[in-house]
């Protein structure tokens, strides 16, 4: 009987300890779960606010679109190229179209055909009031959308010689003052010459006499009148676009010309319209 009580007191103590044991192992087990969640928890709070900043950003952003896509809408329209259109410059399209000739202005089919109406009637209106009086020597020719002016080679320059001058200054500044009221303008000056055989020790023959005037009307244009080199062309065509026949004194005269073509460019148009936007856009943004 003292044999078993000293046994059943022994298993009670053993079972008293491994229970102590398993209790500390589970309380520090807990111990870091908790430590654990914790920090779980701490960085859950930290990703949801900064969740809720990003949220808010996009709202922001989101709120500021709309208002821009709003104003957009309501200042620009997209022509047939693509191009954006402010109101400001429709306004200002109508307003000219309103003076171009309604018979002509019913051929255009598109609003590219309306626009090249409408740079040609500018064309021809900075022609007038540039006091440029046609005569013999100096013919203008509005044609639908090409604008050609035809200038004497006596005005401009001497016999046989592609130096331009005196003279010329007037009437060069005159055609400046033209080229410039348009920037989206092309410009080609050709050089013209009679059918008679020409050679001197800086000019070969009509085809060099030809390119040559043509060059140096637009080195004067760019250098002296500030004209844009981007928007000229100068070529020669020497003796063979003749006007008159090259059998007289009088004839071989009109054939000695410079010819000054210019050329609505619809593109660079709108090009420059969508520069113009492009700059609203960005006061927009600032």
């Amino acid at each position: 009987m003292k044999n078993i009580l000293v046994l059943l007191l022994v298993t009670i103590f053993t079972l008293s300890c491994v229970s102590k044991k398993k209790y500390i192992a589970l309380e520090q087990e807990n111990g870091e779960i908790k430590s654990e969640l914790l920090k779980t928890k701490v960085a859950k709070e930290d990703l949801e606010s900064k969740f809720a900043k990003i949220e808010a950003r996009v709202a922001d952003y989101n709120d500021k679109i709309m208002s821009l896509k709003e104003e957009s809408n309501s200042k620009l329209e997209v022509a047939e190229s693509g191009t954006v259109i402010s109101n400001d410059a429709k306004t200002q399209m109508r307003a000219t179209l309103r003076n171009v000739d309604s018979e002509k202005l019913s051929k255009a089919k598109t609003l590219k055909d309306s626009m090249n109406l409408a740079v040609a009637y500018n064309l021809e209106k900075a022609i007038n009031d540039s006091n440029i009086n046609e005569d013999d020597d100096f013919a203008v020719d509005i044609n639908e959308t090409v604008v050609m002016i035809s200038i004497a080679d006596n005005m401009l320059f001497n016999t046989g010689s592609y130096k331009l001058s005196t003279k010329a200054d007037g009437v060069l500044k005159k055609l400046a003052d033209v080229i410039n009221s348009e920037p989206s303008l092309d410009v080609m000056i050709e050089g013209h010459t009679d059918a008679r055989t020409i050679s001197t020790a800086k000019v070969s023959d009509n085809w060099d006499l030809s390119v040559l005037r043509a060059t140096s009307v637009v080195r004067k244009l760019q250098d002296k009148y500030n004209v844009s080199p981007e928007k000229m062309i100068a070529s020669g065509r020497s003796s063979y676009q003749p006007i008159a026949s090259n059998d007289n004194a009088e004839d071989r005269a009109k054939n000695r010309r410079t010819r000054i073509i210019i050329l609505p460019n619809i593109d660079k148009f709108f090009a420059l319209m969508a520069e113009n936007n492009n700059s609203l856009a960005e006061n927009i943004l600032d």
